[in-house]
């Protein structure tokens, strides 16, 4: 059975699970998403990752496995969401070392989280996107790209329960540095992320 690649489309606040995040991943090539519940400390951790810029003063659980896979020799080549079972998906690690590959069984908001990590493409299969796979309206999917323009592809940090902050723009460049030293120090990612765009914006 051949692979449909994903690609992680956002994470929002899941409507239907206290406490729970909805990550959605869309097929490349198509209209379909995918749609995860996961928790909010893996909602986080995604999150973080994809903020390229952040980096946490103290490494996450998902940052120490990449330092150890590293030191180690270990990479992971990908990751393939398999099955689905009563609402629940089952996902796998493809990793090799020295040439040896082996398959670990994880749960998938781990495996998304480690994917983006080691930068490794995400797959699942046809019949899973079939049963699980949704179809993202037009409006939807406009709506999507215009959050997108607007945050620059960043995941909304503020909905992982971080308080909003104000605007920056009284603030000196080296006002800004200094209050994004300090965010990160605090591992207030979210805050951390506003200063790095107001910052951009004026280099």
């Amino acid at each position: 059975m051949s692979l449909i690649q994903l690609t992680i489309k956002g994470i929002s606040y899941s409507q239907t699970q206290s406490g729970a995040y909805a990550l959605v991943l869309s097929e490349i090539e198509g209209s379909r998403t995918l749609p995860i519940i996961i928790g909010a400390f893996e909602a986080q951790s995604i999150a973080i990752a994809l903020e390229t810029e952040i980096r946490p003063p103290r490494p996450l659980t998902h940052d120490l496995f990449k330092t150890f896979s590293d030191r180690f020799l270990i990479t992971v080549k990908e990751v393939i969401i398999h099955k689905l079972v009563d609402g629940v998906f089952f996902s796998s690690l493809i990793c090799e070392r020295e040439g040896k590959e082996e398959v670990l069984d994880t749960r998938t908001s781990d495996a998304i989280a480690i994917a983006v990590r080691f930068q490794a493409p995400i797959y699942t299969y046809e019949n899973i996107l079939e049963k699980a796979g949704v179809f993202l309206k037009i409006e939807d999917e406009l709506e999507l790209n215009q959050t997108e323009e607007t945050e620059e592809d960043s995941i909304d940090l503020e909905s992982l329960g971080v308080k909003k902050e104000p605007s920056f723009s009284d603030y000196s460049l080296t006002e800004l540095n200094n209050q994004l030293d300090e965010a990160v120090t605090d591992e207030n990612y979210e805050l951390a992320a506003k200063i790095r765009d107001e910052i951009s914006k004026r280099s």
